[in-house]
C-alpha cells in the first residue's frame, strides 16, 4: 500500500446511534438513559463527536442545552442511518413467497425429478408464480455444485457430499418389482425363485449389470438375467410396460399407506402393477441436501419445505 494513499476511516456504528440519541433528546441524561448507559459514558462520547465533527453539537443555554446549525442539519441524516443500521442487523423474517422472483436448480435422478416436478409447479402456481425451476441430471458431484453454487438443492439417495453440507432424510422408501397387466409373475405366490428367473432391467448410469437385488438373490444360492441396463428409471418402466422385462421401483415400506409416494405415480401412469419382492432388500432413504448458505435463506426454507410437502405426497398439506 503507498504511504500517500488515503486511510479508510474507522465506522463505529455506535457513535451514529450516540449521535442520534443525543441531538433527538438533546439532553446527555435522557440519552444515556435511552443508550442504556451513564452520563458519565455518554459525556465522553459526546466529546468524541465534538472531535471527530469538529463542532460543539450541543451546548448550554441556561438549564438546557440546544443544538448548533451543525447537529440540526445532522439530525435528520444520523435518524436515517440509525433506523438502516436496524433494518441491516434485524434477524431475518419469513419471506412472502408471492413476491418471490427465483429459479432453483435442483440435481436428481429421472424419477425423483418426474415426481418433483409436477407437485413443485402446483405449488409454485397457488403460493409462488414468479419461481422458476431447473432440475439437473445427476452428472455433477454433489457437493462441490452445492457449494459452488451450480445447484441449489439436491434431492435423492445422499452420498457424497462435502462435511458442510446439510443433509435432511424425507422418505425412506422399500423396492417393488414393477410388471406389466398380464405379466406371468403377478399369478400366484411370487417366490425368490420365480423372481429371479425372470429377465430384468437394471438402472445403473454407470452401467452396472448387479446391485443389491443380486446380492439378495445370493442369499437364496440364486442369480437373476439381467438383460438390458438403461440410466435411468423412467425408460425402465416403459420398458416393462411394453415387455416381460422386471423393473424396480421404490414405494411406500406399508402397501397400506393411504399416502402413495409419488415416485410411483409414472408406475401407476403406464398400467405396471407393483409386486413386493420376496428378498430382504435394503431400504432406500430418500433425503435432499443443501449449502448452509441457503439455511436461513426464506426464499430457499420455501423450496425446501414444498419438497417436503410433494414427497409426503401431501404437496397442499400445510408445512410443520
Amino acid at each position: 500500500m503507498n504511504s500517500t494513499d488515503p486511510v479508510a476511516p474507522v465506522i463505529d456504528a455506535n457513535l451514529a446511534v450516540a449521535l442520534d440519541a443525543l441531538l433527538t433528546e438533546q439532553s446527555v441524561t435522557r440519552a444515556a438513559a435511552r443508550m442504556h448507559t451513564s452520563p458519565a459514558a455518554m459525556s465522553r462520547t459526546l466529546g468524541r463527536l465534538r472531535r471527530i465533527l469538529q463542532d460543539p453539537l450541543l451546548v448550554r443555554a441556561g438549564q438546557a442545552m440546544v443544538p448548533t446549525p451543525r447537529a440540526l442539519a445532522l439530525r435528520d441524516e444520523a435518524a436515517t442511518v440509525v433506523r438502516r443500521l436496524g433494518a441491516l442487523l434485524a434477524p431475518a423474517t419469513g419471506v412472502d413467497p408471492a413476491t418471490l422472483r427465483s429459479t432453483f436448480t435442483l440435481q436428481t435422478a429421472d424419477l425423483v425429478g418426474a415426481a418433483l416436478a409436477g407437485g413443485l409447479l402446483t405449488l409454485a402456481g397457488q403460493e409462488a408464480p414468479g419461481v422458476s425451476l431447473r432440475f439437473r441430471a445427476e452428472e455433477l458431484e454433489g457437493g462441490p455444485a452445492l457449494r459452488d453454487g451450480r445447484v441449489d438443492l439436491e434431492v435423492g439417495a445422499i452420498d457424497h457430499v462435502d462435511p458442510e453440507t446439510r443433509v435432511e432424510q424425507l422418505v425412506t422408501l422399500r423396492m417393488a418389482a414393477a410388471v406389466r397387466a398380464g405379466h406371468p409373475l403377478a399369478e400366484g405366490p411370487l417366490t425368490p425363485a420365480r423372481f429371479a428367473a425372470a429377465e430384468h432391467v437394471a438402472v445403473s448410469r454407470r452401467g452396472r449389470f448387479d446391485g443389491p437385488v443380486d446380492t439378495a438373490l445370493a442369499e437364496h444360492g440364486l442369480s437373476r438375467r439381467v438383460a438390458v441396463v438403461l440410466p435411468g428409471h423412467l425408460a425402465a418402466l416403459s420398458l416393462a410396460a411394453r415387455t416381460d422385462v422386471v423393473a424396480l421401483v421404490p414405494t411406500v415400506p406399508d402397501a397400506a399407506d393411504s399416502s402413495p409416494s409419488p415416485l410411483t405415480e409414472h408406475a401407476s401412469v403406464l398400467g405396471l402393477r407393483l409386486l413386493d419382492i420376496p428378498l430382504r432388500l435394503p431400504p432406500v432413504a430418500i433425503g435432499m441436501a443443501w449449502h448452509p448458505r441457503h439455511t436461513a435463506d426464506g426464499a430457499h426454507h420455501w423450496l425446501r419445505t414444498a419438497v417436503r410437502r410433494v414427497l409426503s405426497g401431501k404437496p397442499r398439506a400445510s408445512a410443520a
